[in-house]
């Protein structure tokens, strides 16, 4: 059975993509008879993408695809990356815990056996946004603050800037170098926080925003 995962990463490759319009009205049963699902992971999927900041409540359990600005994304994908920095140089500066490098590490493992395939497939593009959703939620918790952390969840609100919202403008085989890329710049991370080492894990961070922004390849 499809879950609302996989029904919520397809929606937002449409609206990515444009398939789904700017302030386009979403029918249940529409979307599921396009997507050949049943309603039940539709029903779940919509108020999620809601939560995300890609769709809007339209009346009575209605929803319509929300406007947004290529510069709103990049900017908001940039405040994370200066956000996140900022978690990951204080965790760095005090220490980073062995519990939280152990959890770090198996994000990395995880994110290694999923590129390590002949072919990426949709099954593994979910996989690897739930470990990357995870990996950066790692790094926020650990830093302790609760500023940041909220600073951050309103800024997730943004369409696609959350590190949970995984999408991709273009066929997973192309983008494929670019999820090496960014897992390469993950153990990088990992290794700065063991070392300690604040500044460099904090330019980590901020650089890892590029191959966000090039897996959805927005233009100004």
């Amino acid at each position: 059975m499809i879950g609302y995962k996989s029904v919520a990463l397809r929606l937002r490759e449409m609206i990515l993509r444009g398939e789904l319009a700017p302030g386009q009205r979403l029918a249940e049963i529409a979307l599921a008879e396009r997507l050949g699902v049943s309603r039940t992971p539709i029903r779940q999927a919509l108020p999620a993408l809601a939560r995300e900041g890609l769709l809007a409540a339209a009346g009575r359990r209605g929803y319509l695809v929300r406007s947004f600005s290529a510069e709103d994304v990049l900017d908001a994908i940039e405040t994370r990356g200066l956000l996140e920095g900022l978690a990951a140089r204080r965790i760095a500066e005090r220490g980073a815990p062995p519990e939280l490098v152990h959890s770090l590490k198996e994000c990395l493992a995880q994110g290694d056996e999923i590129l390590a395939r002949r072919r990426f497939e949709s099954a593994d593009e979910q996989r690897y946004g739930e470990m990357n959703g995870r990996f950066h939620a790692l790094i926020v918790e650990g830093a302790g603050s609760r500023i940041l952390a909220d600073t951050l969840a309103r800024n997730d609100h943004v369409p696609f800037a959350s590190a949970r919202a995984v999408a991709f403008s273009r066929d997973l085989q192309v983008l494929l170098p670019v999820l090496h890329y960014a897992h390469r710049q993950h153990h990088a991370i990992v290794e700065a926080l063991e070392r300690g080492e604040g500044a460099r894990v904090e330019a980590l961070m901020r650089e890892h925003a590029t191959p966000v922004k090039e897996s959805l390849n927005l233009k100004l």
